[in-house]
């Protein structure tokens, strides 16, 4: 099955990533700034989490609804993280990270072909914008409106439109690591889109893998080496 493939696919690059030292250094510096965004921006919603909760609901005087409220703050402090998470993610896609990825590719494109295929070289900021200009479709505007969907599930109280919105944000994940190749060669966006739409039971298993709590960080780190292994072998 196609899902198999893409969980196999994912582990395959973190074991490859893993024993090659160029791409584990680089995969530990995206980890790294991953971590460290993430701690910075959990510490300033934390700080401000009583606030956003007397936004929410005040603390009530009865008894008999402090433990609901209790239970609302544990409830939001989880919520507040995991978006902090989220947002960690993001931002060090657009300021760095998306370089990283490319180079991750890069290598791992020569290690499984023995060359790497790009119509013409681009100087470093001219690659940088253009690497950042792919962002936009294939991943911020797709997990900012997957959040949305999942935010309105939670207050709706609809956790399948949750669960519904956590696949497609996954989805959309791997599809940032698998068209790297692809946009890297300057294939027009429609093609890349449509490879992607053939395959999204494939991206689906690749992106199960960034469901798994704490260990997904590490996933993502390495997801361009899977990415990139699977688009040699199954589009070369």
């Amino acid at each position: 099955m196609k899902i198999f493939d893409g969980i196999t696919y994912n582990l395959r690059g973190f074991w490859l990533g893993i024993k090659t030292p160029k791409l584990l250094l680089l995969g530990l510096i995206r980890l790294a700034a991953i971590i460290i965004i993430t701690i910075i921006l959990a510490s300033l919603i934390l700080v401000y989490h009583q606030e956003i909760l007397n936004l929410i609901w005040t603390r009530p005087e009865s008894r008999w609804l402090l433990w609901l409220w209790h239970l609302l703050s544990w409830v939001l402090s989880l919520f507040l993280v995991v978006l902090s998470s989220l947002f960690s993610y993001l931002i060090s896609q657009i300021l760095f990270c998306v370089i990283i990825m490319d180079t991750m590719s890069r290598i791992t494109e020569r290690l499984a072909s023995g060359q790497e295929k790009e119509p013409q070289k681009m100087p470093f900021f001219s690659r940088f914008f253009y690497l950042v200009k792919q962002e936009v479709p294939r991943t911020i505007v797709p997990v900012l409106l997957s959040l949305f969907i999942m935010v309105i599930g939670w207050l709706t109280l609809g956790p399948l439109l949750t669960i519904v919105s956590l696949l497609i944000t996954v989805i959309f994940l791997a599809w940032d690591n698998t068209d790297l190749v692809p946009a890297r060669r300057l294939y027009p966006f429609r093609t890349r889109f449509k490879i992607f739409y053939k395959n999204l039971p494939l991206h689906l298993g690749f992106g199960l893998l960034f469901l798994i709590p704490i260990v997904s960080i590490f996933f993502l780190s390495f997801s361009p080496v899977g990415a990139t292994l699977y688009y040699i072998k199954e589009h070369d």
